[in-house]
């Protein structure tokens, strides 16, 4: 770190931050996954990254095309088997794979912010976890709302799990994907002070970058979005894996997800990105000196806020399907 010049009483740190725009080959193997991810946090770390996000599930894949043999009121037996390969690679959280990742956040002295295929019990989560340059794993943010057929095999995160964790790089927190569509977690996540806002995404329509930017400009905060890039070959051929949505299977070279990951000043100003080119690592020296001068034109929860008109209430206790009490006597 090195230190920004001000006049007020509280020091600004500037931050080396990157992004990192990248797929594994989804045969959905999470070993594969943490391999990749090491190579690529080393090489963030060797630019002096302190850091770095990498996009939606990238530990577990993102099944782009995928149906998982679903149609209205069946569900088909290739489409099981499906879903049984996708828990497979599923990770536990805690477990050996969170472990091997806090190790090397540790390993390479950066803050480590990473999109994964949570596994509880028999149901699968969209989840982010997030890892302190000690190695330390510091806790988890579960996907409000999964978008659409996502909702087929993934659960719904609640209150419990939407955390901004104060760091010595700044307060940082994640929102996964279209989650950040939602006006109200965006305003929880900027009345717990998130300085450096993560939005690890699956989205690369051009509406996505106008997304961040508007967050940059609401929050008053830097936005991280890493996106996957990835072609058709990256999958495995069909018919062990057939891409729906499509009039015909995309050719090998198709990029099935094009990228568009970039990262945003709390003035709208772009950064770095978007990249819609390949795999890439993106990076930028965040001044947080800038949060200050965004919010002195607008604090939404702040000197912008009306909460006698407009006020927002955020359950934060964990909600279970069963609750278990006894009486004694």
């Amino acid at each position: 770190l090195f230190l920004c010049s001000s006049l007020l009483s509280k020091i600004y740190w500037r931050v080396e931050a990157s992004t990192g725009q990248c797929f594994v080959a989804a045969n959905f193997v999470n070993a594969l996954s943490t391999d990749k991810a090491e190579k690529l946090i080393a090489e963030a770390a060797g630019y002096g990254s302190q850091l770095v996000l990498f996009p939606e599930v990238f530990v577990g894949g993102y099944p782009h095309g995928s149906t998982f043999g679903l149609t209205i009121g069946s569900r088909s037996a290739k489409g099981k088997e499906d879903f049984w390969k996708y828990h497979a690679a599923a990770i536990d959280v805690p477990g050996p794979e969170v472990s091997r990742l806090a190790a090397l956040a540790g390993k390479y002295n950066v803050f480590l912010v990473i999109g994964v295929v949570e596994r509880a019990g028999y149901t699968l989560y969209n989840t982010v976890l997030s890892f302190d340059s000690l190695g330390k794993y510091l806790g988890k943010h579960r996907k409000l709302m999964p978008t659409a057929l996502e909702r087929v095999f993934w659960g719904c995160g609640d209150g419990s799990t939407i955390p901004v964790y104060d760091t010595p790089l700044g307060k940082i927190g994640a929102v996964i994907c279209w989650e950040n569509r939602m006006p109200l977690i965006r305003t929880a996540m900027y009345a717990k002070g998130v300085e450096i806002y993560c939005a690890p995404t699956a989205d690369a329509l051009p509406s996505w970058q106008s997304s961040m930017t508007h967050i940059a400009l609401e929050g008053g905060c830097f936005v991280l979005t890493a996106n996957q890039f990835c072609r058709r070959k990256d999958f495995p051929p069909p018919p062990e894996y057939t891409f729906g949505g499509h009039e015909e299977e995309p050719s090998p070279e198709t990029a099935v997800c094009p990228g568009g990951s970039a990262i945003i000043s709390p003035s709208g100003t772009v950064l770095a990105g978007p990249n819609y080119e390949g795999e890439a690592l993106l990076t930028a020296d965040l001044d947080l000196g800038e949060i200050v001068r965004a919010k002195f034109d607008f604090d939404v929860v702040g000197h912008y806020a009306r909460p006698e008109v407009l006020s927002l209430t955020v359950k934060t206790e964990p909600k279970h399907a069963v609750s278990f009490t006894s009486t004694v006597g």
